[in-house]
């Protein structure tokens, strides 16, 4: 089992930076992939990036590639999302994922943390 805990959400103008990280801890080896995914109030969950424990492959939506980078501390399986140029349409609840193996990284949930871009 693995236990996902974010953090580094909060309020930001237009155009701002956030960091966000997640810490992972359990069954941290048997963890493929690494992903965070969001939701906006009445959206629907989108997936946002991922990233593989292995190679460090990363996979972007299109709407946040250019702007958000995904990376991970591999000692501590701690993946971290860079989000820059926030925009508005950012605003969501952001989760930290987990997954056994590619096709499925959302085997686990982290509690979620609030981003919100407003001037």
């Amino acid at each position: 089992q693995v236990q996902l805990v974010e953090s580094g959400g909060g309020l930001v103008q237009p155009g701002g930076s956030l960091r966000l990280s997640c810490a992972a801890s359990g069954s941290i080896f048997s963890i493929y992939v690494m992903g965070w995914y969001r939701q906006a109030p009445g959206k629907q969950r989108e997936l946002v990036a991922t990233v593989l424990t292995r190679g460090g492959v990363t996979n972007y939506a299109d709407s946040v590639k250019g702007r958000f980078t995904i990376s991970k501390d591999s000692a501590k399986y701690t993946p971290y999302l860079q989000m820059n140029s926030l925009k508005p349409e950012d605003t969501a609840v952001y989760y930290c994922t987990a997954g056994l193996v590619l096709e499925r990284p959302s085997d686990y949930w982290g509690q979620g943390t609030q981003v919100t871009v407003s001037s």
